[in-house]
């Protein structure tokens, strides 16, 4: 059984301390983060939609930012687990989960091992579901050789670097050196085995048939110029999977749209937790 440790923890099953923000009252609305950046990464949308009235949840995956580093742990169904304990100690019901990146599919999977009982919605942005490498009945996806040689040539060598070089392909090209050394700064916070064995997990996920039988409203937000989460690839076959979902695509946004179009994401998501599906 979960329980909070301390103010500001959660602890799981296996003892990893999950750190957590929770601000405002009102209907829940938690935040699942992507690969590498932590809490932090969502102030933009809590600060708002908590002034709106919502209560705004936020915590960091093991092994990122404040949480626990345990060195195992980074399948999606323990990742999933560490979600239903934040739901289940902070007794979270007619909860929003909103999700970026690779968090996209530890919601999938959440909703796959525990049910949306206590799940009134959910948003996708940018996900990298339902499947991004290639196989015999996924052609058009990524070669895993070339995932396999990011983690190690560039992830295991110089990420440093390779943060560098992929800044503004994940943000765009008019943002600001301010907001590029922040994100710099919260991936090379985040642990490396964490970074590593959640790469790992992203390749090898298969989440076509669980999308089939999610039951709640969905909004799935994607960009155009997004090449981590390629529109067609992901988001756009995410939506087709689940039932009456809708796609909000951004014709001048990346990967990281939750930052550089964090007005237009907050605006959407008000629209669609007021008025659901």
């Amino acid at each position: 059984m979960t329980h909070s440790t301390t103010p500001g923890f959660i602890r799981t099953t296996d003892g990893v301390d999950l750190f957590y923000r929770d601000w405002g009252t009102g209907a829940p609305v938690l935040f699942v983060g992507g690969w590498s950046p932590p809490s932090d990464a969502w102030n933009y949308q809590m600060l708002a939609l908590s002034r709106q009235g919502l209560r705004c949840i936020a915590f960091d995956r093991r092994g990122h930012g404040r949480s626990s580093d345990p060195g195992k742990g980074y399948d999606f169904d323990t990742l999933a687990g560490d979600l239903a304990a934040v739901i289940d100690t902070l007794d979270l019901h007619g909860v929003t989960l909103v999700a970026h990146s690779m968090g996209c599919n530890e919601v999938v999977r959440y909703l796959s091992r525990f049910g949306s009982a206590r799940v009134a919605r959910i948003v996708l942005m940018g996900p990298m579901t339902p499947m991004i490498m290639r196989a015999d009945d996924n052609p058009e996806g990524l070669d895993g050789a070339l995932l396999d040689l990011f983690r190690e040539q560039q992830l295991n060598r110089d990420f440093p670097h390779w943060i560098d070089e992929n800044a503004l392909p994940f943000l765009t090209p008019d943002a600001s050196p301010g907001m590029i050394r922040w994100l710099r700064q919260m991936a090379l916070a985040c642990s490396h085995k964490a970074l590593h064995d959640c790469h790992v997990a992203v390749q090898h996920a298969d989440m076509r048939a669980e999308l089939a039988r999610v039951q709640v409203p969905a909004l799935i937000i994607a960009g155009a110029l997004d090449v981590s989460a390629p529109l067609e690839l992901t988001a756009r076959r995410t939506a087709a999977l689940i039932e009456g979902a809708r796609l909000a695509v951004y014709d001048d946004a990346a990967h990281g749209m939750f930052v550089t179009h964090a007005e237009r994401v907050n605006a959407d998501l008000m629209g669609f937790i007021g008025g659901g599906r």
